[in-house]
């Protein structure tokens, strides 16, 4: 019961989120299903390793359909190049049975969270700015990582170590 309420939850601010905080929504989902994962790999639990290495490839999926070139360009490109990494990384750490490889990659999504954390505050602040000077809505806002917004920088490589959490321009 408790799973189908926190489902229900998580669907319904899914919905009414902005496209960034979707994205961030996304990435703790990707982080919860590979500590899992990690979890499952130290009690040689392979159906659970496999579950939750199968259900973070669909999310990575998920993510990675988010992007637009266009509008995103290079950060879009880094990031494409990262979650190609990222899923070799899992399926590697899934065959081989690797838990130090998932939890370098969980700490690279947790840097890549921060990131779109601060996107979405900046994005705030600005509509709220926006919206008492009568300028528009968050609505106005371009819908992915484009020229006039902060934008992660670029993203860490999937077997490089963590680099610092973003580079901001503007």
């Amino acid at each position: 019961m408790k799973n189908d309420a926190t489902f229900a939850y998580r669907r319904s601010a899914g919905h009414s989120a902005t496209p960034v905080k979707r994205i961030v929504i996304l990435y703790e989902q990707l982080i919860k299903d590979l500590s899992r994962a990690v979890a499952a790999m130290e009690k040689n639990d392979i159906q659970g390793r496999s579950h939750e290495v199968d259900h973070a490839l669909v999310v990575l999926a998920r993510l990675q359909g988010t992007l637009n070139e266009a509008e995103g360009g290079e950060v879009s490109r880094n990031l494409d190049h990262f979650y190609h990494l990222l899923r070799s990384s899992l399926l590697t750490a899934q065959i081989r049975h690797i838990p130090e490889m998932l939890n370098k990659q969980i700490r690279n999504l947790v840097l890549l969270r921060e990131a779109w954390v601060e996107v979405d505050r900046v994005e705030t602040e600005r509509t709220e700015k926006d919206g008492a000077e009568g300028n528009g809505t968050r609505e106005n806002l371009p819908l992915t990582a484009g020229a006039q917004r902060p934008q992660p920088g670029n993203a860490p490589a999937a077997t490089d170590e963590p680099r610092p959490s973003a580079q901001w321009s503007g």
